[in-house]
């Protein structure tokens, strides 16, 4: 029975020295309930009782380590750099824009006598007897080996 109790008065010993050394070292933000020196009376002062309830109420939980703070949106350098990507993209966007609209541009040398372009790529010139198709503009006529023969790969 001797044993017993020398076994339980360690464990007791160690629980409040484990259970003081804690509240002494823990960061302030996380002691909850009473202030830090408070805690120490209880622990050292009730023997059994006060490590428990350090243990269980006076220690907080610990933080994740991530700060959340909301910022406005010009401070937030995250949320700045997105309006830079964007900017770029913008600028990408409206290069790809003038790119195709140059591809569209009339080619000089497709130009008629009129200096006006042609879609089809004649000179203008339509059917004879003046009949053109319903767009008014005749379709370009290719010459053999240009790609419209049947069996060839190229086209």
């Amino acid at each position: 029975m001797v044993r017993l109790w020398f076994a339980l008065g360690v464990v007791v010993v160690v629980l409040t020295v484990y259970a003081l050394v804690d509240c002494a070292l823990l960061q302030r933000s996380r002691v909850r309930g009473l202030p830090r020196w408070v805690w120490m009376f209880v622990i050292v002062l009730i023997p059994v009782i006060g490590p428990v309830l350090w243990l269980l109420i006076g220690r907080g939980r610990a933080s994740t380590g991530k700060v959340v703070r909301s910022f406005a949106p010009d401070d937030d350098i995250d949320f700045l750099k997105g309006l830079d990507r964007a900017t770029s993209d913008q600028e990408r966007l409206r290069a790809l824009e003038q790119e195709l609209a140059d591809l569209d541009a009339p080619d000089p040398r497709d130009l008629g006598s009129t200096g006006t372009a042609d879609p089809t790529g004649t000179t203008g010139q339509g059917k004879q007897g003046g009949q053109t198709g319903q767009t008014g503009f005749e379709p370009k006529k290719t010459e053999p080996g240009e790609g419209d023969l049947p069996g060839r790969r190229d086209a």
